[in-house]
């Protein structure tokens, strides 16, 4: 089962995350992960252009035949010819990640392509794509709102999308049994709401107080243990046969080792009372605003 993993890098080039204490960490470590995950199985690894140093540390530790997948930011409105900035971009991170082609390109603010100015990008990805400089093409989320507005003009091989016990409204939506049976890679991310899902109820935060109710259901949920807590996260994502990956952001190696220790439950049933659509806790880019 751990093939489903795929290493999560915004820890390698930045300081990222509410729950690391550790701060941004160091190419020795980044080469310990990545040798590690793979004598384990992992053969999947997702970063992005702005990981800070990323990509570069990732090329340094090798990740030949590894399925490799980065986003490309928000394109700027001055730039005049887009199709040779996306060209750019993607030459660059290849050149930085020490590699050849990429399993997946991401577009970090898909919603971009709704703008007439921005039809381009989508040809360009295509034809990257068909000059096998990249195998899938797609988009990452924050919202399944998003896939309604884009599908129909602008049909992924690939979503990244978060996704976990709180969250399931890739599930609730629809969307995940339509990407499923529509053959795309259903990759996600946030399984553990940025350590959220994982941290002891004396210790979250007193700006969620407001979802206090939420985190004690999960708390009896889980017995309380911090152990549970992480099997039943995982669990949650990776029994589901509708996805193909679940991305997951490490600070260090002994991060990894807890987590790949982990034996799914068989059967575990998530009440839906654990869940919520509220964006303010879901979607941690509005934490700073709680």
């Amino acid at each position: 089962y751990d093939m489903k993993f795929s290493l999560g890098t915004a820890q390698f080039g930045l300081n990222y995350g509410i729950t690391n204490t550790r701060g941004q960490i160091l190419q020795k470590e980044i080469t310990k992960i990545i040798r590690y995950s793979e004598n384990k199985g992992i053969d999947s690894i997702d970063t992005a252009v702005a990981y800070g140093d990323s990509e570069r540390f990732i090329g340094r530790a090798g990740v030949n035949g590894w399925k490799v997948v980065t986003k490309i930011p928000e394109i700027p409105n001055q730039i005049k010819d887009q199709d040779q900035w996306l060209r750019d971009q993607i030459n660059s991170s290849l050149k930085k990640l020490k590699i050849k082609s990429l399993h997946g390109v991401l577009l970090h603010r898909p919603l971009q392509l709704d703008d007439l100015r921005n039809k381009t990008i989508w040809l360009t990805l295509k034809q990257l794509k068909s000059e096998g400089l990249v195998a899938n093409i797609g988009y990452s989320i924050y919202s399944p709102k998003e896939l309604d507005i884009l599908w129909h003009q602008f049909q992924p091989d690939l979503v990244q999308a978060p996704y976990n016990i709180f969250d399931r409204r890739l599930e609730m939506s629809g969307w995940l049994d339509k990407l499923f049976d529509e053959g795309v890679e259903i990759h996600v991310r946030s399984i553990f709401l940025q350590g959220l899902l994982l941290t002891a109820l004396e210790e979250i935060p007193d700006k969620f107080k407001k979802w206090e109710s939420l985190f004690h259901s999960w708390d009896r949920f889980t017995h309380q243990k911090s152990v549970e807590k992480l099997q039943n996260a995982i669990t949650f994502v990776l029994n589901d046969p509708r996805i193909t990956r679940a991305i997951v952001g490490i600070d260090s190696l002994r991060q990894l080792n807890d987590i790949l220790e982990i034996i799914p439950e068989k059967n575990l049933i998530f009440p839906e009372n654990l869940s919520t659509n509220d964006e303010q806790l879901i979607n941690p880019s509005n934490w700073e605003l709680l």
